[in-house]
């Protein structure tokens, strides 16, 4: 019987998947990768790296792709909670430029399945949050490419983010709802829009 949850998500190739949890008086356990389960459910990817990084409330990361060696990601949060996004950038897609987020946190459980083609970006929303991914290639230095995270041509709605466009990826002057300002690397603020990086 299979131990997980898989739900197709409005763009085609990315899932949203949710272990069977068994809890009780001492804590819980879950099996957080299970190849057959996930063959029965339709997805045969295979993984070569697994990536773990840090952040506290307010840094967001992305949005990033990868040019020549794209890889697609299964992402879940172990500690705290994040805003997931994936943004299509299929060329011929249907959805080409369209965004679709989801919160993981370590009290949902959920996992997110993002296929190849895709730019990639969170946001902290709790104190500190630790974030796991399994990729289906391996990282080649000077392959990533981004987005501007807040590019209107886009629109992704990140949640509890207050501030005004300032017509670039700057993040001076956005915050969260409780005054945290948010926090993103320098290469991340310089990153240009859809528009000008696709020239659709």
């Amino acid at each position: 019987m299979s131990q997980i949850k898989v739900t197709s998500c409005p763009i085609k190739g990315l899932y949203v998947i949710e272990p069977t949890v068994h809890g009780d008086s001492r804590g819980y356990f879950s099996e957080t990768y299970n190849q057959r389960d996930m063959e029965e459910a339709g997805l045969s990817m295979r993984f070569v790296q697994d990536n773990q990084s840090g952040s506290s409330k307010g840094v967001l990361r992305g949005l990033h792709y990868q040019k020549q060696y794209p890889q697609g990601k299964l992402v879940r949060v172990i500690r705290g909670r994040v805003f997931d996004v994936a943004v299509d950038l299929r060329s011929g897609s249907e959805t080409f430029g369209q965004w679709f987020g989801v919160e993981l946190s370590a009290e949902n459980h959920k996992q997110f399945y993002i296929s190849e083609g895709f730019a990639h970006g969170f946001l902290v929303l709790s104190d500190e949050a630790e974030f796991c991914y399994k990729c289906t290639d391996f990282y080649h230095p000077g392959d990533e490419g981004g987005l501007a995270w807040n590019d209107p041509a886009i629109g992704i709605c990140w949640p509890e983010v207050t501030g005004s466009y300032p017509g670039s990826a700057d993040a001076s002057g956005y915050t969260l709802s409780d005054g945290t300002p948010l926090v993103l690397s320098d290469k991340d603020q310089k990153w240009s829009g859809l528009q000008e990086a696709f020239h659709y």
